[in-house]
């Protein structure tokens, strides 16, 4: 059974199954979801809990199996958790999952919580994962997007009582907290808890929050990549001078770009040879968030401007590795800076009529 994270705590209220399985890369709301199933078990019985994190492919999974096997001592029931951080518990451990899952059933003794990364198309396809999500709850946890994250902050301040102004003053106030933060949703929920303390309940003033909210933006390759395909001039340029700031490689930076415009490159050649989009994003092992940004991306980016950028980048390369290219500024940053937004201005740019090869 599937449910959506907002009604995992209901789910767990009216009583509890027992097998869960979280899947996600977002550790806030993995930690958030995990302690809801936690705080219901104790609630239901599960005085005791015990965890298990698989590392490396020598992991012994017999604790594991012997621990959901037994009875508790002192209890009605016991809390198993297992965590697999890279999300591939190996040959014997799908083994071991899959005979977990299946003994679930039933199993009023035992409540089992698997804890699992975002997985990609094979994991999920995989028997032991189609064998928990059969016998268990399962909750695919997803991570904010940029553009919904002021509602998300909104959201977690009525939580605890307080709200920003109406209009354009509280729209601003809540943009201002988004872009401090950067996505960091684990720096979000401590900014938004210590304005709690610093303020009653009630109203926020825009000043308020902005003597508050501190600069804890985690900037990272895979957040400029967002920024550049939805066509945020701004936000490029802010992400560019964080990741500069943090000491972020150039080579790191200039890959992803690349990267980027490669994807971007080979999906345009798929079109234009007669291919539906949704096979050939998948084709290119573009999916999730990103498929969104190429599906917005793409029908304004030709076939010969995607070749400029692809030389461009190119370019740029050689750059980071102190190679000098005419036209082209010297130093990597500024090069890239002009990559990046080379990219994001056609990004914004109307998409050209059909026929057109811009």
């Amino acid at each position: 059974m599937q449910i959506k994270p907002e009604q995992l705590a209901g789910h767990v209220q009216k009583g509890l199954h027992s097998l869960y399985v979280l899947h996600g890369n977002e550790p806030l709301l993995v930690q958030e979801a995990a302690d809801a199933i936690r705080t219901g078990a104790r609630q239901q019985g599960a005085a005791e809990r015990s965890s298990h994190t698989v590392s490396g492919a020598h992991f012994d999974w017999s604790g594991v199996l012997a621990a959901s096997n037994s009875l508790s001592l002192f209890a009605e029931r016991q809390l198993v958790e297992i965590h697999i951080p890279t999300g591939k518990p190996g040959k014997e451990g799908a083994t071991a999952l899959a005979q977990l899952a299946q003994s679930a059933a039933g199993n009023d003794a035992t409540v089992l919580l698997v804890t699992l990364p975002r997985l990609d198309k094979a994991g999920k396809t995989s028997n032991w994962f189609t064998a928990l999500e059969q016998h268990g709850v399962s909750v695919a946890i997803e991570g904010v997007e940029r553009q919904a994250l002021p509602r998300w902050i909104a959201s977690r301040l009525r939580q605890q009582d307080q709200h920003v102004a109406s209009g354009e003053e509280g729209e601003h106030a809540l943009r201002f907290f988004a872009d401090r933060v950067e996505g960091n949703l684990l720096a979000a929920h401590q900014e938004i808890q210590k304005l709690a303390l610093l303020y009653p309940a009630g109203e926020l003033s825009a000043a308020q929050i902005e003597a508050a909210v501190l600069n804890v933006a985690r900037y990272d390759v895979f957040k400029l990549s967002e920024a550049v395909l939805s066509g945020q001039v701004q936000r490029v340029q802010r992400v560019l001078d964080g990741l500069q700031a943090e000491g972020e490689s150039e080579v790191m930076v200039h890959y992803q770009l690349a990267e980027d415009i490669r994807a971007l490159k080979r999906v345009r050649e798929a079109l234009d040879g007669g291919k539906p989009l949704p096979l050939a994003l998948r084709e290119q092992r573009v999916w999730g968030p990103r498929e969104r940004l190429f599906e917005r991306a793409l029908p304004r980016l030709q076939a010969p401007v995607l070749v400029r950028l692809l030389h461009a980048a190119h370019l740029v390369d050689g750059i980071t590795k102190g190679i000098k290219a005419e036209g082209w500024p010297a130093d990597a940053w500024q090069a890239l800076h002009r990559l990046a937004h080379a990219l994001c201005q056609r990004v914004r740019e109307p998409a050209p009529a059909t026929g057109s090869r811009r």
